[in-house]
């Protein structure tokens, strides 16, 4: 019995470990973006007409999985109103949605013209 018990607590430490490391992973992939994309700045910050045309982007591409007020599902579908997304530089955001992250449901939308990206960081900007 006591050797049961013992390979219990082995397993149950192995699967809280490994649990763990990929809640440390889920965040990981915002740590490998090159520094001269994080210091990348959004040439439509601040502009009215950049933070309209990112809503209509928004509303095409994003809002099917992040919902209209960028609040995510609470599962698999993140909110966009997060001290992740508030704190991370325009760079980085740009750099996440052409990178995409298929591991966790987010597609890369490097597809998407360049000014569209921008467009789209700026309304999330607008709604934080």
């Amino acid at each position: 019995m006591r050797r049961s018990a013992s390979m219990t607590f082995t397993a149950l430490s192995a699967a809280l470990g490994a649990s763990l490391a990929l809640a440390a992973v889920s965040g990981l992939h915002w740590e490998h973006i090159p520094a001269k994309d994080h210091a990348r700045t959004n040439p439509l910050a601040g502009k009215p007409e950049a933070t309209t045309a990112g809503a209509v982007v928004y509303r095409d591409h994003c809002l099917q999985c992040h919902k209209a007020n960028a609040s995510g599902d609470g599962h698999n579908r993140p909110t966009l109103r997060s001290n992740r997304i508030r704190n991370a530089s325009d760079g980085d955001l740009e750099w996440f949605l052409r990178q995409g992250d298929l591991r966790h449901g987010m597609p890369s939308w490097s597809s998407l013209p360049q000014a569209q990206r921008w467009q789209v960081i700026t309304y999330l900007r607008s709604i934080q």
